[in-house]
């Protein structure tokens, strides 16, 4: 079994002094390929720069909406521009396989909403430029997030909604919009996630993909021997991702190597064949 994780944060300081010890243990995990996310533009050249020096990493680049707030609607397209463009300093070439983390949340309001709105907006206009898909976050924004998705979604290449937790309206909506949705631990969660799991089955089955979102959303059906690798028992990390896919197969009914096989296909297609497994060796 060789899966794709489309979101790993890597650049956290959760993993400071352990990356190498952590990617590998997702690889002795059946991990095959990482997705790195860029959260701002000095966190995209960080996640590039790691991309070029682990096997089996690609990145994004882009600017989170919770850190909108920074973005300079004169300057920051056009750094934005060179990073996807040319890859991070002394990355031996590597460049991004898509525009993002990028999106709206109003969940928590870390940046004016109208920063948030200008830079996704400058975001996707990027990613249409360039032709490349996109990497989306929207938490408690869907009206906005759809409406500024929706003039630019046929020009662009693809999309993600990555690490969906919302209701099935939003997801017909983006389904309607041909997004793929990435699908997290989240749907682990009984206490917050359970409306997810009648949801999955109506994804179809070449838009499923899945991801940890590591560090964060820890599988809260991981088994207690599996937690606290390297000591940070709250900690997610991408070797877990087998166990989300588990998860994630038992609802549909089919083998985790066949979900394995179709979602790593489906990642490969969306992100290119920077993704695939084979190509990484």
């Amino acid at each position: 079994m060789s899966l794709v994780d489309i979101a790993v944060n890597l650049t956290s300081s959760a993993f400071d002094g352990e990356r190498g010890e952590v990617l590998m243990r997702a690889l002795a995990a059946g991990v095959g390929g990482m997705l790195i996310t860029g959260s701002d533009l000095e966190d995209s050249a960080a996640a590039l720069a790691l991309a070029a020096r682990f096997r089996r990493c690609a990145a994004t680049a882009g600017v989170h909406p919770h850190n909108a707030r920074h973005w300079d609607p004169v300057a920051s397209p056009g750094l934005l521009y060179e990073l996807v463009m040319r890859g991070s300093e002394g990355s031996a070439g590597m460049c991004p396989v898509a525009v993002g983390e990028c999106g709206l949340d109003y969940d928590r309001d870390f940046s004016p909403r109208d920063d948030q709105r200008r830079c996704f907006a400058d975001q996707l206009d990027l990613a249409v430029r360039t032709g490349m898909p996109v990497f989306l976050h929207e938490r408690a924004a869907f009206d906005d997030f759809a409406a500024i998705l929706g003039r630019y979604r046929g020009d662009l290449p693809g999309a993600v909604v990555h690490c969906f937790t919302g209701g099935e309206c939003e997801l017909d909506a983006y389904l309607a919009m041909d997004c793929h949705i990435g699908i997290t631990g989240w749907i682990c969660d009984e206490r917050r996630g359970s409306h997810l799991i009648p949801l999955v089955a109506r994804i179809p089955a070449d838009r499923l993909l899945l991801e940890t979102d590591s560090p964060y959303l820890l599988p809260r059906t991981l088994p207690r021997g599996i937690r606290g690798k390297g000591g940070h028992a709250g900690r997610n990390e991408p070797g877990f991702l087998p166990h989300v896919a588990e998860f994630v197969a038992g609802i549909l009914g089919e083998s985790p190597e066949s979900l394995a096989e179709r979602t790593t296909a489906n990642a490969v297609r969306l992100f290119g064949a920077a993704l695939s497994p084979e190509m990484m060796d």
